[in-house]
C-alpha cells in the first residue's frame, strides 16, 4: 500500500470515527456535492463536473472534510480529454481523490439562520500533492441544513501537474474550481 493509499485511509477512517463519536446533532454530511472546473485557454475552454462530493462538518467543532472521485467527472470535450485527465494529470489511478481537510476559521452561530462568508482553512490534496489553503466559502445556513458555496483557483505547477508543450496553448496552468453543497444532520 503506497503512502497516499494510507493518508486516505486515515482520513476516511477519522471521519468514520468522528461521525461516530460526536454529538450526532452537530455532524452535518453531504447530501448534494458537486465540484466543477474550468481550464480558460488561448485555444480551447475545459470544463468538467463531479456530482460525487461527500464529507461532512462538525459544527461543535469547526473541522470539515471533502472528498471527491477523481475519475467522477465528466462533461470534457471529448473522451480523449477525459482519458488524458485521469492517467496523465491526475493520474487517478494512484491518486483516486482530491481531498481537502481542516477547520473553519470564523466563530459561527450554526443555531441563527443566515449567509455567512467564512474562510475554510486546511490542507488540499490533488495530485497526491497537499498544499495548505485558506478559501473563502458562503454558508447558507437553514433548519438542519447548511448549503455552501466556493469559488476558488488552483495552480497546476502548485500540484505538480505538468503540461506537454504539444497542448500548452489548450490547457491553462490557472484552474477555476466552484464547489457547491447542502448538507443535513439527518439523513433521509
Amino acid at each position: 500500500m503506497n503512502i497516499n493509499a494510507v493518508k486516505i485511509l486515515v482520513l476516511i477512517i477519522g471521519s468514520i470515527l468522528l461521525v461516530a463519536f460526536s454529538n450526532t446533532n452537530s455532524i452535518y454530511k453531504i447530501t448534494e456535492g458537486e465540484v466543477a472546473f474550468s481550464s480558460d485557454a488561448i485555444f480551447e475552454i475545459i470544463s468538467a463536473t463531479s456530482v460525487k462530493l461527500t464529507g461532512a462538518l462538525d459544527t461543535s467543532t469547526n473541522k470539515f472534510a471533502f472528498f471527491v472521485p477523481n475519475n467522477s467527472f465528466e462533461g470534457f470535450n471529448s473522451l480523449l480529454q477525459k482519458d488524458h485527465f485521469n492517467e496523465s494529470y491526475l493520474e487517478s489511478e494512484k491518486n483516486p481523490r482530491s481531498i481537502f481537510t481542516g477547520k473553519i476559521i470564523e466563530k459561527i452561530h450554526y443555531n441563527l439562520p443566515g449567509v455567512y462568508t467564512i474562510r475554510a482553512k486546511g490542507i488540499l490534496n490533488i495530485h497526491g500533492i497537499e498544499q495548505e489553503r485558506i478559501i473563502k466559502c458562503e454558508l447558507t445556513i437553514e433548519k438542519e441544513k447548511i448549503k455552501v458555496v466556493s469559488n476558488f483557483s488552483i495552480f497546476l505547477v502548485d500540484y505538480d501537474i505538468t503540461i506537454p508543450r504539444i497542448v500548452f496553448d489548450k490547457i491553462s496552468p490557472k484552474i477555476k474550481i466552484t464547489v457547491t453543497a447542502t448538507m443535513k444532520t439527518k439523513i433521509e
